[in-house]
Formats: structure tokens, sequence, C-alpha cells
């Protein structure tokens, strides 16, 4: 069978949008394939927020989740493999679901990442279009 991972996700972030809540996920900042800004890493996590109106072009389905954020007012093109998202919750509320970090662990990755040269055009694409993210918010 596939993973869980991938739906639990987006229901529990459809759950927490519709109750206009804030939506986190913990992302496991050693996986491979990752792209997020590493200054804002700690302990090998990231806590991102991916409410609609902290991020812009968001995609969430079984291979990945990603998006363009502001992080300290810099645009910022993320890539998160689904297998590097560890939980997700409410800011307000903590309520949320985390992930058994083995559930990947026979199989292998079959997401690839975008190519460097990829999330460089678009983190500049991003900074192009930084007057249209007005609704944007730094992430913790």
């Amino acid at each position: 069978m596939t993973p869980k991972r991938p739906y639990l996700l987006r229901a529990f972030y459809e759950w927490i949008v519709d109750n206009n809540m804030t939506p986190y996920i913990t992302v496991d900042a050693t996986a491979d394939e990752l792209s997020v800004p590493r200054q804002h890493v700690k302990d090998g996590r990231i806590v991102l927020n991916i409410s609609p109106t902290a991020v812009r072009d968001f995609v969430m389905d079984n291979d990945a989740v990603s998006f363009s954020a502001r992080f300290s007012g810099a645009a910022f093109y993320v890539y998160c493999p689904i297998y590097s998202v560890l939980a997700v919750y409410s800011r307000e509320t903590q309520e949320g679901a985390s992930f058994p970090p083995d559930e990947y662990a026979q199989i292998k990755p079959v997401a690839k990442g975008p190519s460097r040269a990829a999330v460089s055009t678009r983190a500049e694409q991003a900074e192009e279009d930084e007057a249209s993210l007005e609704s944007a918010e730094d992430l913790p």
C-alpha cells in the first residue's frame, strides 16, 4: 500500500484552514532534495507556516509540498518532499498529526526536487512578484 502521509496531511491542512486557524508543518531539514531557507533551521528541523495568506503558488500532492513565501522579507521557493514532513498542526491549538519517521524507510523517494537552477529561477521570479505578496507574512 502507498503511505498515508500525503492523504492525512491534506486532510488536516483542509480541516485547519476550514476552522480559520493557521496550518504549520514541521519538516526534517536534513532530508534529501529539500529546499528551505537554512538560516531558519533549528536542531535539524524547520517549522513552516503554510497558511493561504502566507504562501503563494502552493502545491501539496503525493510527492511534495511546495510554495513561495517570504522569510525575513526575502522571497524564497520552498520544496519539501512528502517524506520530510514530520507533522502538521494548528498554530492556535497545537492540534494536528505527527507522522512516523519510518513510514518511508522501505520506499525509495520517487519525487525529485527542482534543480538548483529551477530554485534560483523561481526565487528570482518570486522577488519580482514581491509587490503582489502583500498578504504574505513572515514565518517563524
